[in-house]
């Protein structure tokens, strides 16, 4: 037998603790829970513990050799010791109450864009996700893009009172309570059934601008009535039918709509080799393979059997099948007379997106544009094109105080927007952000992508100690070079 054990069963021996005084003990305490006195039954536990404790102390002392450290007084070694009070521990454990709503659960569950963006892919059949989650050729322009924001070094200033923060400010003209706004995407209710009417409430009840695309599946006036009192803009396609594309700004201006992006980065398709892989097409065509990716997911089938049918909404009208309108959206002859020509036309404020060098921005903002856009077109066009995050310091030394500038491709964070605005960028564009919470959820999934931009955008604006947008300042970032362009010979 063991010192411990053999010390244990001489405490009868000794008269440490009687059975008798250790019944006694128990009843005391018993009869004080029974009556409701918990602090009495909690006082008398304590004692009977110490009691114990004092008589075991004593005993190890004199009767075993055991190792024992030094003894300290009461207060100041020994853990106080109570009976469990209900009301103590339910004020430090709270029940979460249940979310019954399976929608609301898995959005609830979603912190970060790259969460919303796994549901996403859950959630979607392969072909509709990787058509928006994918880019061209190797997506090394994406990557890049994407790496360039995480090559963010920030600089925080201290003693810099940020208790709130205002994230509002003035683009094209117009407000924004956040310095960001929707993308243009194309043939979006592909993704999710609500599309663009989801995308457009959700903008306006964030009271951010939403650009509805030439090539969108919700039609310039449905875009309007989904988003009456917001701020719309309308992104044009030059279409090798010029008419086309001038009767459309025509329509965008006559809604309401109050700036129209020109997009100039796509005389050809890119090679979207997911898409290939995939034997995804616009028109989507049906086959075994995507007939069995899907039937785990009925519904996205019930929503696409029992919904009005994919089409370019804004150019229904114009005659041609899905897959001709997407091939005469592309015209590589489009030059600046063309964008003269929409100029004229349009009666708002126009920006150019797709611009992707210093010299381009010099010289649209010397043709009277009111803002550029630097994008690679999320990395769908051209592989291997310029980084536009990289060229934000230099074309905002060189035309930030005549246009205002526009950013997009890669921002998966609100740390993103905010290391843009304080490079110079005057508002940011998510794409696939707002197409991951579209698919994760619909319109409640777009207010999620919303909510979490902007908690990270907040948070992140306090931690630099910046208290509005104005605030930001290159100082609050570093660009660290992962990629350093060769000397130009």
């Amino acid at each position: 037998m063991g010192e411990i054990e053999l010390g244990i069963a001489q405490i009868d021996a000794h008269g440490l603790r009687s059975a008798d005084e250790v019944a006694a003990d128990h009843r005391s305490i018993l009869d004080a829970i029974a009556s409701g006195d918990v602090e009495a039954a909690g006082r008398l536990a304590r004692d009977h513990v110490l009691a114990s404790r004092d008589r075991l102390v004593a005993h190890y002392d004199t009767t075993l050799s055991l190792p024992h450290p030094a003894r300290r007084t009461e207060s100041s070694s020994m853990v106080q010791r109570q009976f469990p009070r209900p009301v103590e521990v339910f004020d430090l454990l709270k029940f979460k109450k249940p979310v019954w709503s399976p929608k609301r659960r898995r959005l609830e569950s979603a912190m970060t864009i790259y969460d919303l963006r796994t549901i996403a892919k859950r959630r979607t059949p392969r072909a509709a996700f990787d058509y928006t989650d994918g880019a061209a050729e190797g997506e090394l322009s994406l990557a890049r893009a994407r790496q360039a924001f995480e090559d963010v070094e920030f600089s925080p200033r201290v003693l810099r009172p940020a208790a709130s923060v205002d994230t509002s400010s003035t683009i094209l003209g117009g407000p924004s309570r956040l310095p960001f706004a929707i993308a243009p995407t194309g043939f979006t209710r592909l993704m999710q059934t609500e599309g663009e009417i989801a995308g457009a409430g959700a903008a306006g009840a964030a009271g951010i601008p939403f650009t509805l695309s030439t090539l969108g599946t919700t039609s310039i006036e449905n875009v309007k009535a989904a988003n009456p009192d917001g701020r719309n803009w309308f992104q044009l396609y030059v279409m090798r039918d010029r008419e086309i594309s001038y009767e459309l700004a025509r329509r965008a201006a006559a809604a309401g709509f109050d700036t129209l992006q020109f997009t100039v980065d796509t005389p050809v398709a890119g090679a979207r080799l997911r898409d290939k892989r995939n034997g995804f097409s616009i028109p989507p065509q049906i086959s075994l393979k995507t007939v069995l990716n899907a039937a785990v997911r009925p519904w996205w089938w019930f929503d696409f059997l029992t919904t009005p049918k994919l089409e370019f909404a804004s150019l229904s009208s114009t005659g041609g099948t899905v897959g001709e309108l997407l091939d005469s959206a592309m015209d590589p002859t489009i030059s600046f007379d063309d964008l003269d020509v929409i100029r004229g036309i349009w009666p708002g404020k126009i920006v150019i997106k797709g611009v992707q060098n210093v010299e381009d921005a010099k010289q649209l903002a010397s043709r009277g544009v009111d803002g550029v856009i630097l994008s690679n077109h999320g990395g769908r066009r051209l592989d291997r094109a310029p980084i536009p995050f990289h060229l934000l310091p230099e074309v905002k030394r060189e035309v930030g105080a005549d246009i205002e500038i526009g950013i997009d491709t890669g921002i998966m964070s609100g740390a993103d927007i905010v290391a843009a605005a304080a490079l110079g960028a005057d508002f940011s564009m998510i794409g696939r952000a707002y197409l991951y919470g579209l698919m994760a959820g619909g319109r409640a999934g777009v207010d999620r992508t919303i909510a979490i931009l902007e908690d990270e955008i907040v948070r992140t604006m306090k931690l630099l100690g910046a208290s509005s947008i104005a605030e930001l300042e290159p100082a609050h970032v570093t660009q660290l070079e992962r990629l350093i362009p060769a000397p130009r010979r």
